[in-house]
């Protein structure tokens, strides 16, 4: 039985597609092809926590502490009252580090990002009973991508990081933070787009860069002969009585301006100059920019926004987010900051026609005007006018929505991910030699 590591950055209750991944990658070589997996990650929720005590975090107490339907997690909690120094000096004496040949410079901004996780690098270090046959990672910048590397020195195994890479955010473009990723025996990027911007952006060979999407299950979004599932139905339970006819707007992840939250918000305005009978629903965690830009909308005339948080949702799958999937009449995020938009796909398997941003990834895997439509990031009016469009014109939402979800079934099931997955696990271990 092949052994795999896996080491996010941070994990369920934590909502980002990076999360969800690692979820159903572990479950389903698991269970399929009979894989052996450990989880270990940060004790942070949100991104302050991975640096910063003000940031969420997940208890011991807390459900999903240790188990994530049915999977066995193991957390570790962040140190943050380590001076940076103290953990530059830490890190540079661990014999295995000096085996990666980063600079310092690199060091230190990974470290600044966090997760500083002293006490799981202590439990590696000192685990002589412990044995992985491949480490895999995800997210690119943080420090947990340098602990793998660590670790595949330490066990003598091959390193996967799928570093969802977004390379239209200046913020990841730091030549410095992108030497880690040349450390990797293999990168696994989402799209074309991705492993082409790797390649001759940041100088990564070709051979080792592999293309893998994301996916989505089906049966969970799709199937609408089980009611039970979205029972209440989520405009009779969370609309005005008397509005459930009302055309409904949905907005699934990271209220921020990099996804998009903030652009919707403004385009609402706009919508409900020309269509009275809209709700907007936002699902997802909010950040503060979000909340004045929210208050602002909520004065005006008619706007109905329903906003659900994390600490709203419950389950690995929360009935209220597939209602809304199932129910809504469109799915809009405008995001810059996706490596793919796994929730692109959700929208899809529940039939629906979706508005992406034209920047990033975003253009392959939404095809213009044939499954959805791309509006120019962070342009309110751009994004009224194609939800607009869409809200009046059932054909075409409905051809969107058909087309997408047959893109859905033959080429982004989960099941087609792990298998692709697990033939990149098996090549690579045969080729490595301890």
């Amino acid at each position: 039985m092949k052994k795999i590591l896996y080491l996010p950055t941070r994990y369920f209750p934590s909502i980002s597609g990076a999360e969800f991944y690692i979820q159903r990658m572990a479950e389903i070589l698991s269970s399929r092809y009979k894989y052996h997996t450990d989880i270990y990650t940060s004790n942070a929720i949100d991104f302050k926590a991975l640096r910063s005590t003000e940031g969420k975090s997940i208890k011991e107490k807390d459900k999903f502490y240790d188990i994530v339907n049915n999977l066995k997690i193991i957390r570790f909690p962040i140190e943050n009252k380590v001076s940076l120094q103290e953990k530059i000096t830490y890190v540079k004496n661990i014999p295995e580090y000096s085996l990666l040949d980063l600079s310092d410079e690199c060091l230190k901004l990974f470290l600044k990002n966090g997760p500083y996780l002293l006490d799981l690098i202590e439990y590696f270090l000192n685990a002589n009973n412990k044995s992985y046959d491949l480490a895999h990672t995800v997210f690119f910048p943080y420090f947990n991508l340098i602990i793998t590397l660590i670790l595949g020195k330490i066990f003598k195994i091959p390193t996967i990081c799928t570093p969802f890479f977004h390379f239209s955010n200046p913020r990841y473009l730091n030549e410095r933070l992108v030497e880690v990723l040349r450390k990797f025996d293999l990168l696994i990027a989402c799209t074309n787009l991705e492993k082409t911007f790797l390649i001759n952006k940041c100088r990564i060979d070709g051979e080792n860069v592999k293309v893998i999407p994301m996916g989505v299950d089906m049966e969970k979004f799709g199937n609408v002969n089980k009611p039970k599932l979205t029972n209440p139905k989520f405009k009779e339970k969370f609309f005005k009585k008397k509005e459930n006819k009302y055309k409904m707007v949905l907005f699934c992840g990271y209220k921020n301006y990099e996804k998009g939250a903030i652009s919707v918000l403004k385009s609402i305005p706009m919508i409900l100059d020309k269509m009275k009978k809209v709700y907007f629903v936002f699902i997802g965690p909010s950040t503060q920019a979000y909340n004045r830009e929210l208050s602002k909308i909520l004065k005006i005339k008619n706007a109905r926004i329903i906003n659900f948080t994390p600490d709203n949702l419950t389950g690995y799958y929360d009935k209220k987010k597939l209602a809304a999937f199932r129910e809504t009449d469109l799915y809009c995020m405008p995001s810059r900051s996706d490596a793919f938009g796994i929730a692109f796909l959700e929208a899809w398997a529940a039939r629906k026609p979706i508005i992406g941003a034209n920047i990033g990834a975003t253009p392959e895997v939404i095809c213009n005007n044939v499954d959805g439509y791309l509006v120019e990031f962070d342009n309110p009016h751009d994004i009224a006018e194609k939800v607009v469009k869409l809200l009046k014109k059932k054909r075409l939402s409905k051809s969107f929505g058909a087309a997408g979800k047959i893109k859905v079934s033959q080429h982004y099931t989960w099941e087609l991910i792990a298998e692709k997955t697990h033939l990149i696990y098996q090549k690579l271990m045969k080729n490595t030699t301890r």
